[in-house]
Formats: structure tokens, C-alpha cells, sequence
């Protein structure tokens, strides 16, 4: 008799992460698949039901248990993101700062905001009690960035599961390893709520299959690009899709501005983390008679700056391979195109890192303005006063964050009013993104949706409207058996009564 050696289980195929700044290996991650990513979806839709049926008040503490334990294992959670993003490790840690303030207002504000709520009826409801509350759900996708692999997509995660609902996070391929150390730490710190978070990890396809898998919605952020193709895919099924697809935010200064205080807040959002942000300043329209003055005073904080791998460095790599090309695209093109360079230039790129580059007088139709560059390279053009500078703010098909540096906080709230952007900062740059209360979204090539405050809570919920009969009126309207003289005389009764008012 023979004997045979059973075969072996196929190998679980798999993917590498890889250092941004000095490219070495650091993880293997699976590539889950479509079998996966339902198994996933189902478990999540039955650890829901629990959490969805519990209080708000025990939802409540569950997460703030949850943020505890994220503030506890504050330096692990910034050392992984810093080692998968390349970013400083105070940078790193800055963003698990921003996320549990996030998280902690959603936890606290759950309640009060999607709380059962009466409403007025109107005259010929007055024999009913109106109400409408907002329910979960269900189960929740959530297809994250790599830039802030944290802090963008908890403005999805962390408000779902405050509004009752489960979550399926798909992470970045580039920073995989920060998602799933995410759902452990949820799992450690809530162990009877198993499967209301988990995190599937692999690419293009990973994402697709999350898509496809019966998600009652899809938050997205990402390219305008990917966000169209994935929201094909959800269109099929009528899945909601949220998108949050970056921007080509505008800096407007005026003439009574601090330039101090502009110039730095400029170099700061247009170079930190390596410009690698959304909501990041990539333009800016300074009126005539500081223009110039404005430009040495950036030029002069940027040339102090040189990005590293060093735990000192002000900003590290670029974390995508592929966005270095970008940038070298966009400063050749707008150079060539009559642009100046007042520092740095096409030698500014050297794979990985990009040093700091200031241009100006580019024009307005060039790459480096019409497309979202993601790099440390900032446009200080030159504008003939505030109705020209709003006109060209307002000119990009993105439509995401906004600046304006005034004398006055009056006076630039009002220009604030007049720009097409989802949040503006007065006299500050991203100063709407520590504000947990306030909403966050864009339009046109930034998406639509919104995330964090009320409106982020009450985007993972859907609105049911209930009438609840307390007498039987007079003359009931809706039925068969009313006469037509009592319908007409209640008709021109309300007719008579609109007129007045």
C-alpha cells in the first residue's frame, strides 16, 4: 500500500509594505478577497444588530473607552503611521491627537444630535404628533488615504460607529499596517462588540470587492479618478457613496494682512507633511501692493527647510512613488510656461524627498494651478485686489478648503462668504480641522458628502419620519367616505386662510 502526503493549502496571496524614505521592506500583509471581504460584511451586520439596539449612552462609552485606550497607545499608533507615511514622528503623533478629539466628540454628541425629535404639523395635521429620528445604517465602508491613514479616515469611521453602525475598513495599500492596528485596539479595548470594526487590507481589487459586498454605504477618499470608478461600482446596486477627493486650495491675502503671520501659516500648509494634503495650500493670490514683500517673507521661512528621514527633519518623503513624477511634471510645465522660480526648481526633486519650491506669475491654466499637485510646492501669484483674487480662488474645478490673511475677522469672514469651498480658515490655514463640530467636504472634483460634526454623524444614518394619531378630527380628509360638499368647504377654508398669511 502506497501511502500519500496530503497537498498542501494554497498560500494566502500577499503584499509587501515598504519604507518611503529608505524603501526597506517593513510587513507582509494579506490580500484579502471578495470571500473575505463578505465574511467580513457579515460579521459585521451581526455584531451591529447589538450595538445599534444598545442606548446611546452605553455606545458612548464604549468608544470613549476605546479613545482611552488610543491615547494610552498614543506613541505606538504615531510610530506606525510614521514608519508606513515617512512623516516626523511628531507629525505622526499630532494626528492621533486630532483623531481622538474627533472621536471624542462623536462619542459625547451621538446622542443629542440623532436623538428622536418632534416637529410642528401644520393645520390640517394638528390631530397628529410628528416626529423624525435618525437610524444607523448598517454596515459602513470606508475606503481610506495613505496621507493621513488616521485622521481622514476616522472622520468616517469614528462617526458610523457613534451613529450605531458597523464598519468595514479598507485601508491604503501604502499604509496598511496603521488600519489594522486600528481594529485591534478596538477590539482590545471593546472585546464584546468583536467584528463591529474589522479591517480588510490589499489594493485596487480589495477595494472593489468592498464595494461590491452589500455595504449599506461607501465613504471614499481618494483621486477624483478613483472616486468616479468606485462610485460606478456602487451605482449598480444604489449603494450611497460619500466622496472626499482632495483639493487645490487658495490663500487670499490682503493688503492690511499680517504678512508674518501669512507667510508662515502659508509655508506651514503648503509644506507640511511634505504637501501631501487635501486641504494643504497649493495657491495663493496676494493683492498688488504686498505681493512682493509677502514673497520674500515665504521665500525666507522656506529656505531654512530640508526634508529628511532624520527624526529632526521638518518633513520626510513623498509617500507615493508615483506623485514625485507628478510634481517634477507640474514645476517644468509651469516654468516653461513663464512662471518663476524664487526657490527651488526641478533640482528641488530628488527621489524621495522634494525640497520646498516657491513660484510665481504662473499661469492660471498651467498644471501646477489647474491640477492638485500633492507636493511641497507652493504658487504665489500676483492679484489686482480681493474681487480678483476670489475669481481665481473660485476659478478650480475643486472646491475643498480655503484661507483668507485680512486685518480685519469681519472683513475676511465676508470674503470667506464669497468663496466656493466647503471649509475657510480666516487668518489661519486648516484651522476648520481641529473644530470637531464643524462639517468637512468640498464639491465638484473635491466630492460631496460631508464628515465630522452633526452633518458627519448624520451622514452614516438615514431619517425616518413617524405620525402618531392623538384624536380623530373633525373631518377626516383621507377618506372615501367624506363628502364632497365637507372637502370643498375644507379646501377653500384653507384657501382663505394662505391668503392671509
Amino acid at each position: 500500500m502506497t501511502e500519500t502526503t496530503p497537498a498542501a493549502a494554497p498560500r494566502a496571496a500577499t503584499f509587501t509594505t515598504h519604507s518611503p524614505a529608505t524603501g526597506e521592506p517593513i510587513a507582509a500583509h494579506r490580500v484579502n478577497g471578495p470571500e473575505e471581504v463578505s465574511a467580513a460584511v457579515v460579521r459585521a451586520r451581526a455584531a451591529q444588530a447589538g450595538w445599534a439596539a444598545l442606548p446611546a449612552s452605553r455606545r458612548r462609552d464604549a468608544l470613549l473607552r476605546w479613545k482611552r485606550a488610543l491615547a494610552g497607545d498614543l506613541d505606538t499608533v504615531a510610530r506606525a503611521i510614521a514608519e508606513e507615511t515617512g512623516k516626523p514622528a511628531g507629525d505622526a503623533a499630532l494626528e492621533v491627537v486630532l483623531t481622538l478629539e474627533h472621536l471624542g466628540w462623536a462619542a459625547r454628541n451621538a446622542g443629542r444630535v440623532l436623538r428622536r425629535r418632534r416637529v410642528g404639523t401644520g393645520l390640517f395635521a394638528v390631530h397628529q404628533r410628528a416626529s423624525l429620528v435618525h437610524r444607523p445604517l448598517g454596515v459602513v465602508g470606508v475606503i481610506g488615504p495613505w496621507n493621513y491613514p488616521l485622521y481622514t479616515p476616522m472622520g468616517s469611521i469614528g462617526y458610523a460607529l457613534a451613529a450605531g453602525n458597523a464598519v468595514v475598513f479598507k485601508p491604503s495599500e501604502l499604509t496598511p499596517g496603521t488600519g489594522v492596528l486600528l481594529a485591534e485596539t478596538f477590539d482590545a479595548a471593546v472585546p464584546a462588540h468583536a467584528g463591529l470594526l474589522t479591517t480588510v487590507t490589499g489594493a485596487a481589487s480589495t477595494g472593489d470587492a468592498l464595494a461590491r459586498s452589500g455595504v449599506d454605504k461607501l465613504a471614499f477618499t481618494g483621486s477624483p479618478g478613483t472616486a468616479r470608478k468606485v462610485m460606478a461600482v456602487c451605482a449598480e446596486t444604489l449603494t450611497p457613496f460619500l466622496a472626499e477627493c482632495g483639493g487645490k486650495d487658495a490663500v487670499l491675502v490682503t493688503a492690511d494682512a499680517d504678512l508674518d503671520a501669512a507667510a508662515d501659516a502659508i509655508v506651514w500648509g503648503a509644506l507640511s507633511n511634505a504637501g501631501q494634503t487635501c486641504a494643504g495650500v497649493e495657491r495663493v493670490y496676494a493683492v498688488r501692493e504686498i505681493h512682493a514683500e509677502l514673497c520674500e517673507r515665504v521665500v525666507r521661512r522656506a529656505e531654512s527647510l530640508r526634508p529628511g528621514a532624520e527624526a529632526d527633519a521638518p518633513y520626510g518623503p513623498m509617500t507615493l512613488p508615483g506623485q514625485v513624477a507628478v510634481v517634477e511634471r507640474h514645476v517644468a510645465d509651469a516654468l516653461s510656461s513663464g512662471a518663476r522660480a524664487l526657490l527651488g526648481g526641478p533640482e528641488s526633486v530628488r527621489a524621495p524627498f522634494v525640497a520646498p519650491v516657491v513660484l510665481t506669475g504662473v499661469p492660471e491654466d498651467s498644471a501646477a494651478m489647474a491640477e492638485e499637485t500633492f507636493g511641497p510646492v507652493v504658487a504665489v501669484n500676483q492679484v489686482a485686489d480681493v474681487d480678483e483674487a476670489v475669481e481665481r480662488a473660485n476659478s478650480s474645478r475643486y472646491a475643498l478648503g480655503a484661507a483668507v490673511f485680512c486685518g480685519s475677522g469681519r472683513a475676511g469672514a465676508a470674503i470667506a462668504a464669497r468663496l466656493r469651498a466647503g471649509a475657510v480658515s480666516v487668518n489661519s490655514v486648516l484651522g476648520f480641522a481641529a473644530v470637531p463640530a464643524l462639517p468637512f467636504g468640498g464639491a465638484q472634483d473635491s466630492g460631496f458628502g460631508r464628515i465630522h460634526g452633526e452633518e458627519g454623524l448624520r451622514a452614516f444614518t438615514s431619517v425616518q419620519s413617524t405620525t402618531v394619531q392623538r384624536f380623530t378630527p373633525p373631518v377626516v380628509l383621507t377618506s372615501f367616505g367624506v363628502p364632497a360638499a365637507t372637502r370643498e368647504r375644507a379646501i377653500r377654508l384653507a384657501q382663505a386662510l394662505h391668503r392671509r398669511r
